[in-house]
Order: structure tokens, then C-alpha cells, then sequence
């Protein structure tokens, strides 16, 4: 390029660019139709290849949706965790990174949320009506190894959640879709984390939590926490230390 001069941006990147920025300000909401390609020809005035240029873009980066045939047309679709997750997950298995690393990571995640739970008082009271709520939940399925793991995975993604920054929030929610598959089947061949012992001690833990929390400990509410994700991170890294991180389909 020419010192001094302003980069030329091509047709299909403008287009992508244009329709990106409505898409991630809310302008066009998920499922919106944006048209055909007939008509999204004339009114950008563009050719149709460049056209597809700027869809393929779009498309690859998981803002848009081609569907083909009578009842086909181009639907948008609002960025989400799993579109990060993808990326990262793609990122993490080309540099051999075991689940148990991505466990620990998350885990390191919630000592801190829970403080943050613990010292808000104006959240803190529903914070814990809605985790308790959750804890109920994993008490109805105890019994059963997977709908316990999901129930358990809920409480865990709303705890962040709950901690009320946003950042944190979806940081958490990319490593919760990383992992979601592997959780259940990771710990369903260790027969350590298959036991009812097991899963009943997480719900004591969980309880004793919530028990911090509403009594606005701080302190007590981080340090019981780090204690219990210490506690789960040793588990996995024996039943996942080798185990890869998985492409999302």
C-alpha cells in the first residue's frame, strides 16, 4: 500500500460491514429476514457475486443463516456464547489443551462471583431464592447421573450469572458451551464422579453456599467455594487430564 493513502475497502466487505454493525446493535434481531438475493442485489447495487462474497463473510462468521429452497432466504442470527465457544474450542485443541485445563479455568471463575453475590445487597435476596430453586431441582433428579449433571451445570452457570458483570458473565457462558458435552461424559466414566456420594456432596456444598450468600459473608462465602472448586478441579484433572478439548458440532 501507498504511504499516505486511504486503504480501498471492496463491495462485499462494505456490505458485510453494514449489515454487521445492524446486526450486533440490535437493529436487525435474530430470525429477521433479510431477503433474497434478487433483492438484496438492487438494493445494495451490486453485483451477485459480490453480493455472496459478502454473505459467505456474514455466514462464516455465524451472523447470518443461508437456507436454500422454496421456503429459503437469508435469516439473521444474533451473536451467543456457542459462536465464541466454537472459536475457542477450535483454538484450544489446536494447542493440545486437556478438559481438565478448561475446567480449571471455569472453576476459577465463581470463588470471585460468589463474593460478588455475597457483598451485593440489593441482589443478594433474589440471588439466593433463584439458587435455592436450583438446588431443589438437582434434588428431584439425584438419581439420575445425567440430569443431574445438567441441573448441576445450571446452578453453576447461574451463579456467575448472578454476580451481575457482564464480562465475567459471558466469559463463563463461552467455557460452559466448550464444555456442556464433555461434562456429562467425562465424568461418567469415572466411577468416582458417577457415585451418589458424590453428587450428594456437591448439594451439601451448594447449601452451605447459599447459606453464605444470605447471611451476606463475603469472606466465607469465597473461601468455602475455592475450597469446593479445588476440590472438583483435582477430580477432573484425574478423569480428564488426557482428554482433549472437543470441536462443537
Amino acid at each position: 500500500m501507498t504511504a499516505g493513502k486511504t486503504p480501498v475497502v471492496e463491495k462485499p466487505e462494505q456490505i458485510a460491514a453494514e449489515l454487521r454493525l445492524q446486526i450486533i446493535s440490535g437493529e436487525l434481531t435474530d430470525g429477521t429476514a433479510l431477503g433474497r438475493e434478487p433483492d438484496l442485489v438492487a438494493r445494495f447495487e451490486v453485483s451477485r457475486p459480490s453480493l455472496r462474497e459478502a454473505l459467505r463473510i456474514l455466514e462464516t462468521e455465524g451472523l447470518i443463516e443461508v437456507v436454500r429452497g422454496v421456503r429459503g432466504g437469508i435469516f439473521v442470527r444474533s451473536p451467543d456464547e456457542r459462536m465464541t465457544a466454537r472459536t475457542a474450542a477450535m483454538l484450544l485443541r489446536s494447542q493440545n489443551v486437556s478438559l481438565a485445563d478448561v475446567f480449571e479455568a471455569r472453576y476459577l471463575l465463581e470463588p470471585p462471583a460468589a463474593r460478588a453475590i455475597a457483598a451485593g445487597s440489593r441482589r443478594r435476596r433474589a440471588a439466593v431464592s433463584q439458587l435455592t430453586s436450583l438446588i431443589a431441582r438437582e434434588e428431584q433428579v439425584l438419581d439420575d447421573h445425567t440430569e443431574f449433571g445438567l441441573a448441576n451445570h445450571a446452578f453453576h452457570e447461574a451463579l456467575v450469572a448472578l454476580a451481575g458483570n457482564q464480562t465475567l458473565s459471558i466469559v463463563a457462558g463461552t467455557l460452559d458451551k466448550v464444555l456442556a458435552s464433555a461434562l456429562i461424559a467425562v465424568s461418567r466414566a469415572d466411577k468416582e464422579l458417577t457415585a451418589a456420594a458424590t453428587r450428594q456432596r456437591d448439594l451439601r456444598s451448594q447449601v452451605r453456599l447459599v447459606e453464605f450468600l444470605d447471611a451476606g459473608d463475603a469472606d466465607g462465602a469465597e473461601k468455602h467455594w475455592r475450597a469446593h472448586m479445588r476440590y472438583l478441579a483435582r477430580n477432573m484433572a484425574r478423569a480428564a487430564a488426557t482428554t482433549l478439548v472437543e470441536l462443537m458440532p
